[in-house]
């Protein structure tokens, strides 16, 4: 048995790539709190699928909208029919990121803004949409998903380490900003997560055995457990908490 979460039931909540991954344990998890969740990811056909089987199991039905977060302009156009369609958004979880790996010494000008684009703008503009919102509505709280990748030294991934390790300091001066209208801004760093992406790309046998030996928990961590703990930054429970990063890797770091 785990938390419910009676201050998240028709919470209005967006999250972004929530199609799979610890996206779409996201979704399920403030679906099941009896959230109002809309969701954004630029891959339709898992997504939709992910729609279609929280309502098979009776799960209110999330709103999923087709975005790529790279474009601004389209996703502040998702954040305002989310709003229209639940409601106004208390709950913001900025999710979505892509840790392609990429050797320091073939990436050019272009990758490199495009790195910051898919793991680090979208956070920024999405806060900047929802905050009249949550400032109307008295309050909320946003969560932006970080990583560990930085704090352990990770190489082979200059790009999206350092737009992961600049969420910190984006969730630091957003939580001083918007604090006056009580809403609380905190992170998430996910350690390394066994979504089917991990297992398919990189859990060798060798990856496995670092991994057993570097975390202090020797089991690997699934997504569920990353949304757990969002549910807990979404709800009124964490109500003094914000300006805060959270580690959940098992004690690697």
């Amino acid at each position: 048995m785990h938390a419910t979460y009676p201050s998240l039931r028709d919470r209005s909540v967006f999250i972004t790539g929530g199609g799979s991954g610890i996206g779409a344990a996201l979704v399920e998890a403030f679906c099941e709190q009896g959230a109002k969740v809309a969701f954004v990811d630029i891959a339709v056909e898992p997504s939709q699928a992910l729609v279609e089987r929280i309502a098979e199991q009776g799960g209110p039905r999330p709103l999923f909208l087709p975005c790529d977060l790279r474009d601004i302009a389209a996703l502040r156009r998702a954040i305002a029919e989310a709003a229209e369609h639940q409601g106004p958004i208390t709950v913001l979880v900025n999710n979505a990121a892509h840790d392609e790996r990429h050797p320091f010494d073939q990436v050019t000008p272009e990758y490199w803004d495009e790195r910051v684009a898919l793991n680090l703008r979208h956070q920024f503009f999405a806060c900047q949409a929802v905050q009249p919102m949550m400032r109307d509505a008295g309050g909320g709280s946003i969560i932006n998903f970080g990583s560990t990748t930085w704090m352990i030294g990770q190489g082979g991934m200059a790009g999206y380490s350092a737009s992961k390790a600049a969420i910190v300091g984006l969730t630091r001066s957003l939580a001083r900003d918007f604090g006056k209208d009580n809403i609380r801004v905190n992170s998430i760093a996910p350690g390394w997560i066994m979504t089917q992406r991990q297992i398919d790309l990189w859990l060798t046998p060798e990856a496995e055995a670092e991994l057993m030996q570097r975390q202090c928990l020797k089991r690997k961590l699934q997504p569920v457990e990353m949304a757990r703990l969002a549910l807990f930054l979404a709800a009124d429970d964490s109500s003094a908490m914000t300006n805060q990063t959270y580690i959940a890797d098992g004690g690697w770091v």
